[in-house]
């Protein structure tokens, strides 16, 4: 990521001590907003986009903190306080929380995922304040009463109990497990039900108190905002919360690392009564901050990333063999996996699997054709914007990039990077990751000779 800074303002005290950094990191351009941020004494950073041409806001705070942050008790944990940072503050109850942003037509919601945690909401642009009053009093002021984390964890139970009764959705888990083990990345980040049925309110208020430091959050805010007033309403209830007292704090840095994925081979058979079988063949991949992630998404794209791409049209339009059909790339701080899902019926699935892994095995080869890659190139040069076309995919973008990068980076710069992509630089990816031994998960009515014979689809 890049970041471009313009302007760099400090607001002092009457002691002349700095108590604020504010930088206008993008200038807006070609229909995109001006993107600003200050890191407030505590280390609270706020990120804000500024289009006045749209009527809506959406405010965010993310936390750095994810399932792989649990160590093996305290699986779940992360995603069981997303729950309960709903249920009520010393301000407010669980129904005036959700009845405050519903009363001004607005909506509300949060995600779990394995590094991060973000609470948001989106109002009309005059219904701002409200919105940063009630979020940022969810995330300082939770109470996690005792009958609240215990009524709690029967929700969470439904939901790991939702999650199992879909396979399609579980593979995923499955795959995590498969590819990366009993390791904080290799576990669901809903939990289990045994490591969710022993989590205390002392347990989660802990953990609570440790990851929720404004060091490790982010404010982010997208739309018809002044970034000044912002800061100004933010600040004013992180003060009252008395969450800002540590006025020398600096925001933590982005997660790093080398973990290295060394599976090669694995084979993970989950046999479960279903009308269809649930495959996924996978390598490792690329961190999210390897230079060449760009050329990844070519990649990724050409292979599986739409009805044009080599896996649809050899197992779904020529074939016929499965109705969804496609490749994604995880990429996390300091490892990723490449993947290829399919559902098929049970009986086909040895033929699925043949053809992708022959898929897989002939780009490792040969590579992909300069018209895929181009065509490739397109696609997702078209996706990155349209998927940008929204207050909510701008404060997911803004959010998460400070978070997990430290920058910025604008549309513009983006486009122009995956324009770059050569073709040599995709073929020479394909041979490094394509190349590896797949690794295979698959969730399904199975039988003993179809599961040896799909151990040996990854020899």
């Amino acid at each position: 990521m890049t970041s471009r800074s313009s302007r760099t303002t400090a607001r002092t005290s009457s002691e002349g001590r700095a108590v604020a950094r504010t930088q206008t990191l993008l200038k807006g351009t070609n229909g995109a907003g001006t993107v600003r941020k200050t890191v407030l004494p505590g280390g609270l950073r706020v990120v804000t986009e500024t289009l006045p041409s749209v009527r809506s806001v959406t405010f965010g705070i993310w936390a750095n903190v994810g399932s792989r942050d649990e160590t093996p008790s305290l699986n779940g944990a992360t995603h069981y306080l997303e729950h309960l940072l709903f249920k009520g503050t010393r301000k407010r109850s669980a129904l005036d929380i959700s009845a405050a942003i519903d009363e001004v037509g607005g909506e509300m919601n949060a995600f779990t995922a394995k590094e991060y945690t973000c609470y948001y909401a989106r109002v009309l642009d005059t219904d701002l304040p409200l919105a940063i009053d009630v979020v940022c009093d969810m995330l300082t002021g939770s109470l996690i009463e005792p009958a609240d984390v215990d009524a709690e964890r029967g929700v969470i139970l439904e939901e790991i109990a939702m999650t199992e009764d879909d396979p399609g959705d579980c593979v995923h888990d499955l795959f995590a497990h498969t590819m990366l083990g009993d390791t904080p990345l290799g576990r669901p980040v809903l939990g289990s039900v045994d490591t969710v049925n022993a989590l205390t309110p002392e347990r989660i208020r802990r953990f609570y108190k440790k990851h929720y430091d404004p060091t490790r959050l982010v404010v982010a805010a997208a739309g018809n905002v002044d970034h000044a007033k912002v800061v100004r309403m933010v600040r004013a209830a992180f003060e009252k919360a008395g969450a800002l007292d540590r006025t020398d704090a600096v925001p933590v840095a982005p997660r790093d690392g080398s973990r290295a994925i060394r599976t090669a081979g694995r084979v993970e058979l989950l046999n479960r009564r279903s009308e269809q079988a649930h495959v996924i063949l996978g390598v490792p991949g690329l961190a999210r901050t390897d230079d060449r992630r760009w050329a990844m998404g070519v990649l990724n794209t050409a292979l599986g990333g739409g009805m044009s791409s080599r896996l649809f049209q050899e197992v779904r339009e020529k074939r016929g063999l499965a109705y969804s059909v496609y490749s994604y790339t995880s990429g996390y701080a300091d490892c990723g996996l490449f993947g290829v899902y399919a559902g098929c019926r049970p009986n086909q699935v040895d033929d699925v699997l043949k053809i992708c892994r022959d898929q897989l095995d002939q780009v490792a080869e040969e590579g992909l054709t300069d018209d895929e890659i181009r065509r490739a190139i397109g696609q997702l040069r078209g996706s990155t914007v349209l998927g940008l076309e929204d207050t909510g995919a701008l404060m997911n973008r803004i959010g998460k990039s400070e978070l997990c990068w430290g920058a910025q980076m604008s549309v513009d710069d983006m486009l122009a990077r995956i324009a770059a992509v050569t073709p040599d630089e995709v073929r020479e990816l394909a041979r490094d990751v394509l190349g590896q031994r797949p690794s295979l998960s698959v969730i399904g009515p199975l039988k003993d000779r179809q599961a040896d014979r799909l151990h040996d689809a990854v020899a």
